[in-house]
């Protein structure tokens, strides 16, 4: 449950998935044929918002446009990228980075791997507008380190602008410099989260910062620094050509434009699809992705990786809307969709993601370092047979003890997230296993210690 799933859908599939060409912002060209080379992207209009940008748009203009779109973020927590810019001060004196997030190792999500590996060029001129947008001439790609085909991609993509001379010191006759270099992460979970990645970034320890001062202000290497999604900084060519106020046009009151979605787990169609934000995941999982294997239902749904609260199957209805989400308790998190049919013990998923944040931990913050080992061996106990009412109450306390900013970063939150979302909405498997030593969707093979077979 807890793995990606591999992008297979070809392009046409997709089109015929997700309604009209309207909604295709950013994968209205996948699937043409060598789209990852210079050549091939330029002829269907790539660099155009750069040059576009660089030429006729001072910086404040570009930010402007961002701000209309109501473009927020899509690797997290979805906060509004014009805002998130706005926080880079404009009088310091000195260099100022963008680091791009695209350390990917959100269980359940492969989205901005898929983004890479069909239009490369695609991040790397949003790279190169959020640069001259915030007076930068440095951006950074913080790539996982286990991306071995969007890593080799990115260098050649990278070789192809500097031979062009769309980074260097004159990018199309413009005295402004860009420039743009890969790092390859560790493998560790905890760089995803954004003040880990600049540590890693900075050769230290992936180990989350105390924060006042955030990157904004006080990043990379000490300087300014902004720090956005993959797919977030993908949206800026489009915006850029089109202006924010079209873009605002795809969407709800709060969430516009679209967003990729991986979906995995108990589907027949898995794959990553484009939607425009406010459908509902009733449509994404049981139209989009085909629903679960014939004869199963839905039982549960993570709406944006592991991360994210897990919902039933009775809010399929509620929408992909970032705030609908909030409300439900849930949130968009990574956009990575993990469905769970009834042949499936929701607390054994449960104890198989507590181990994964357990394992991730950096270890900084006593809640987590503690809490993770305190659930995933409680876990243990009540799946082996010998679990009390006592473990059902340490779980319970230890889902509150991780939460609500008792973490330097989000991992703690997860975790508790985990616990507290799914003993909310299946108390009763719960109860099952711990009292009765019952698996509600037979999928354990339990039996109470002690008991005669």
């Amino acid at each position: 449950m807890a793995g990606e799933t591999r992008a297979s859908l070809a392009p046409d599939d997709l089109r015929g998935s997700h309604g009209p060409a309207r909604h295709h912002l950013l994968t209205s060209l996948f699937g043409t044929p060598d789209l990852h080379r210079l050549a091939v992207y330029r002829e269907h209009g790539g660099y155009r918002s750069l040059e576009k940008a660089l030429k006729e748009m001072t910086p404040d203009q570009i930010h402007a446009e961002v701000k209309a779109s109501g473009l927020r973020g899509r690797g997290g927590a979805g906060f509004p990228t014009g805002t998130k810019w706005s926080f880079i001060p404009k009088d310091v004196p000195g260099p100022r980075y963008v680091v791009v997030n695209f350390d990917e190792a959100e269980p359940g999500t492969c989205k901005d791997r898929y983004l890479v590996e069909h239009s490369p060029h695609l991040l790397l001129e949003g790279a190169c507008i959020a640069q001259y947008a915030i007076g930068s001439h440095q951006a950074w790609i913080y790539i996982r380190g286990e991306y071995d085909r969007p890593y080799r991609m990115l260098v050649e993509a990278i070789e192809e602008l500097r031979q062009a001379g769309i980074l260097g010191p004159r990018p199309f006759g413009v005295d402004y410099p860009l420039d743009v270099q890969l790092y390859r992460g560790h493998g560790a979970y905890i760089c995803g989260e954004e003040t880990a990645l600049l540590e890693s970034l900075e050769g230290k320890r992936a180990q989350p910062r105390s924060r006042p001062p955030f990157p904004a202000v006080k990043g990379a290497w000490g300087r300014p620094t902004l720090l956005n999604n993959v797919e977030t900084l993908a949206n800026l060519p489009w915006i850029v050509d089109h202006g924010g106020a079209e873009y605002a046009g795809f969407g709800v009151e709060r969430s516009r434009g679209t967003r990729l979605l991986s979906v995995s787990g108990n589907v027949q169609r898995p794959g990553v699809y484009e939607v425009e934000l406010g459908v509902t995941f009733r449509h994404v999982i049981m139209e989009l992705a085909g629903g679960p294997p014939p004869g199963r239902r839905v039982k549960a749904f993570w709406p944006g990786g592991s991360s994210a609260p897990v919902l039933p199957e009775s809010m399929l209805d509620v929408s992909t809307d970032l705030d609908e989400l909030a409300r439900v308790g849930s949130m968009g998190g990574s956009g990575g969709v993990i469905v769970m049919d009834d042949s499936h013990c929701v607390v054994k998923a449960a104890r198989r993601l507590i181990r994964f944040y357990a394992h991730e931990s950096c270890g900084k913050c006593t809640p987590c370092r503690v809490g993770t080992n305190w659930a995933e061996r409680t876990f243990e106990r009540i799946l082996r047979g010998e679990g009390t009412v006592a473990d059902l109450q340490i779980l319970d306390h230890v889902q509150d003890a991780l939460q609500n900013g008792r973490c330097l970063c989000g991992l703690g939150d997860s975790a508790g997230w985990v616990i507290m979302s799914t003993m909310k909405h299946f108390r009763e498997e719960y109860e099952a296993h711990a009292l009765r030593n019952q698996c509600l969707a037979g999928e354990c093979n339990v039996q109470r210690v002690g008991a005669h077979a």
